[in-house]
């Protein structure tokens, strides 16, 4: 069995896991502070809640991707790999701006939490509610990520989904390491090798995200003479041997030194979207999209020193 997809959600979910271990962690450290001991089970129960409600989104993802692809048969092919991409893209979108605010936003996040918690405990019948609604948002909107994250995956199985699994189980470690034991962590610094990583990642999906676009245009060229035009690269800027539907010329074919089937290339595949045939058009969009969000996030990082 293959584990090597499970790694980049196991990152995914550790970095987005130990943001929302802060988020919990200060405000349990809030409530004791307060002498509000008796809402902490408030907490747990929007830690449970948005777990539960991120797995059900998943589940549905997952269950419109099969519904598509049983409900007309003939553009099966076409539909699970547009989804994908679709999902691969919404996953780019959201995991590279919460890369950029938490680069931005993270040393007002205690200052922010400890205002909104305030506000929640204001309200003396709701303030339990309000504690579970903004414990419940803060886990879901991470979950999230990783759910579409997933999504995009669905060809791969559950293997995505147990390193998910992996990702919450350290980030819930690590939380308890540090508001529990009082563990001293240097958090800017996992952040930050976090978010390098996490930046691959997101680069690599670009390309895996084209790929799939690509699949789904050579299976609807096959399966409507009609949409043929469909892959312009095929009549135009190609040559034959080189050429493919959407995604232009071949700029490399590296199969045969390292294959992205087997390791170490499988790795790399799995975290950093490597391909041994990579096309034109991968190859501009990984590099605009390192020069343009690579570039916020290093300025975040430095002018936060």
């Amino acid at each position: 069995m293959d584990f090597s997809s499970a790694l980049p959600t196991f990152v995914i979910t550790l970095r987005e896991g130990v943001e929302a271990a802060l988020v919990v962690g200060i405000v349990l450290a809030y409530l004791k502070k307060s002498h509000h001991k008796g809402l902490q089970p408030w907490v747990y129960g929007g830690v449970i809640a948005g777990i539960l409600a991120s797995g059900l989104v998943g589940i549905i993802f997952s269950w419109v991707i099969q519904r598509l692809g049983t409900t007309n048969q003939q553009y099966a092919p076409v539909i699970e790999p547009l989804m994908e991409g679709v999902f691969n893209l919404m996953a780019i979108a959201l995991l590279s701006w919460m890369l950029i605010w938490m680069t931005r936003n993270a040393q007002q996040m205690k200052q922010e939490l400890e205002v909104a918690i305030g506000s929640a405990m204001k309200q003396e019948r709701g303030a339990g509610w309000g504690i579970f609604a903004l414990v419940f948002f803060a886990v879901l909107r991470e979950g999230f990520e990783t759910v579409l994250f997933i999504a995009g995956n669905f060809s791969q199985g559950l293997i995505p989904t147990l390193g998910a699994i992996a990702g919450i189980i350290a980030a819930t470690w690590i939380g308890v390491l540090i508001f529990k034991w009082g563990i001293r962590l240097n958090l800017r610094r996992f952040f930050t090798v976090m978010g390098v990583l996490l930046l691959l990642i997101i680069a690599g999906l670009l390309v895996t995200a084209l790929a799939r676009f690509d699949t789904a245009a050579i299976a609807l060229a096959h399966t409507d003479r009609h949409s043929e035009s469909v892959c312009f690269y095929y009549q135009r800027f190609a040559k034959p041997m080189d050429r493919d539907c959407i995604l232009g010329p071949m700029i490399w074919n590296t199969s045969k030194i390292l294959p992205a089937e087997h390791f170490p290339g499988i790795l790399l595949s799995a975290f950093f979207g490597y391909t041994d045939r990579l096309y034109l058009v991968q190859a501009i969009s990984y590099c605009i999209f390192l020069t343009t969000v690579g570039g916020i996030y290093f300025q975040g990082i430095k002018g936060k020193k």
